[in-house]
């Protein structure tokens, strides 16, 4: 008998959890470095080593997550992946408050150091445990193309909302980014510990209807739980699937420019476009990113169906390099309109590479279960983020190298002495380097084999194997 068709309120309360998922991402890769680095004052060499850690920790905590999720025996009241779900989401919430209320005064960095480090370590323990089970259940929840297309629109339409929230609410509470005096701290400090405490809040509320409601796990028996490999044979067995690596790579490309973006921005609004307290500002270029993103979504179905996923994946990300080309050429606040129209048009093909990434992933996870005779999403999930999570190295080491070049390899200058060497150096972090990443992005996915005839024999075949759907 085929599994009964999902009902609306399903997908949505699936589809709502994005919005704890994207929100505190988005909060934290907008602005978590720019706090430290400008209103903290932590020197970029205390900061270079923190990001370097903290990527290492998660390229070896996701994995960890997700086999020891596989390997949690099904409880019906808790499930499988819900349990470490429900675990996460307080934890998680309180995190977003921490992140920018440090509760001590000090002047020392190696104190500020390790309060950076922790906290940044905390964070990423319980949104892994959040995002990484989220994302097990989706393609096992939802087993069918057709249902996994309809459920991924109200996953991105929640998205694209808590990335408007996750843009929006930071220029409504802060009045600057990035103080240009010492006077200006304390204020701007206080404004980054109320966002914090709204950020929290509005998590909580909203993964609770998920975790309660959303949830429909698969019943699964020891039988079951006993095929599943260990963390060891697990990557063995995933590295050697070749549309998974090429797929894995690809996005770790994608996620180096996800990151470098909203990390850079607020910098590049302040130097390059000469915007004074211009904190509302980027705040509603970047929302008008996100409204476009979600306006675009239901094209890129349309795009996905008629000339395939990894087709529409690719037509994305070029039109993702050619949007990044005015951020190099303009310069002053003469261009501030241009700014603002060329980054709500970055939406168009940042909802392509949101849509389709999540699709091609559900794929490689099919793929990967008709080889082997079981799913294991959690595994499969967690060694996909340890491989991408090497873009958190990556970007940061750009980062540093960049403001080595310009003069800010120890600490933040308010004031820098050479500014069209600061405007260069942030220009090249806004297009070159993303611009590259992209091109390796596009190549990995016209090599990546899993489409055309080939993906559609794969699912003809999954549906001989109703244990597998």
């Amino acid at each position: 008998m085929s599994k009964k068709s999902s009902s609306f309120k399903e997908k949505f309360l699936f589809g709502i959890s994005a919005i704890p998922d994207q929100l505190t991402y988005q909060v934290f890769q907008l602005l978590v470095f720019t706090y430290y680095f400008t209103v903290i004052r932590l020197p970029m060499t205390y900061i270079v080593i923190a990001y370097i850690l903290w990527g290492v920790w998660n390229a070896v905590n996701d994995p960890l997550i997700g086999a020891l999720s596989e390997k949690r025996k099904y409880k019906k009241r808790l499930g499988k992946r819900r349990f470490y779900i429900i675990i996460a989401i307080f934890p998680l919430s309180l995190i977003m408050f921490f992140l920018f209320y440090m509760p001590f005064e000090t002047t020392n960095n190696v104190v500020k150091f390790i309060y950076f480090l922790t906290i940044i370590f905390l964070f990423e323990l319980f949104y892994s445990m959040f995002n990484v089970n989220m994302n097990a259940i989706f393609p096992d929840q939802f087993a069918t193309t057709e249902e996994r297309a309809s459920t991924q629109i109200f996953r991105n339409v929640s998205l694209v909302f808590a990335l408007i929230l996750g843009a929006l609410l930071p220029g409504l509470i802060i009045s600057d980014f990035i103080p240009n005096n010492e006077a200006a701290i304390a204020q701007i400090k206080s404004e980054y510990i109320i966002l914090g405490l709204v950020v929290a809040i509005l998590t909580f509320v909203v993964a609770v209807p998920f975790v309660l409601w959303g949830i429909k796990e698969k019943e699964e028996t020891l039988e079951d739980l006993k095929k599943r490999p260990s963390l060891l044979q697990a990557f063995k067995k995933t590295l050697t699937n070749k549309a998974f690596l090429k797929f894995t790579l690809a996005n770790t490309m994608i996620w180096y420019c996800y990151s470098m973006l909203p990390l850079i921005l607020p910098i590049y609004a302040e130097y390059v476009l000469d915007i004074p307290e211009g904190a509302l500002l980027i705040s509603l270029s970047l929302m008008s990113t996100f409204i476009v993103a979600a306006i675009s979504m239901p094209i890129h179905r349309k795009i996905g169906f008629k000339i395939g996923v990894r087709n529409g994946m690719i037509l994305s990300l070029s039109l993702w390099i050619i949007s990044l080309i005015p951020y190099f050429l303009i310069t002053g606040e003469q261009f501030l309109i241009v700014f603002m129209v060329n980054t709500a048009l970055l939406g168009f093909p940042l909802a392509g590479a949101i849509f389709y990434t999540d699709l091609l992933h559900s794929d490689v996870i099919d793929y990967d279960a008709l080889t082997f005779g079981f799913r294991r999403g959690a595994n499969f999930y967690g060694i996909h983020l340890f491989i991408q999570r090497l873009a958190i190295i990556l970007e940061i080491i750009t980062v540093w190298a960049m403001f080595r070049t310009i003069g800010w390899e120890k600490e933040f200058i308010p004031v820098p002495e050479d500014p069209a060497l600061v405007i260069l150096g942030l220009k090249s972090l806004m297009f070159i380097f993303p611009a590259i990443a992209l091109v390796i992005a596009i190549l990995l996915m016209i090599s990546y084999s899993l489409h055309g005839e080939k993906l559609k024999q794969m699912r003809e075949d999954l549906k001989k194997y109703p244990d597998l759907n």
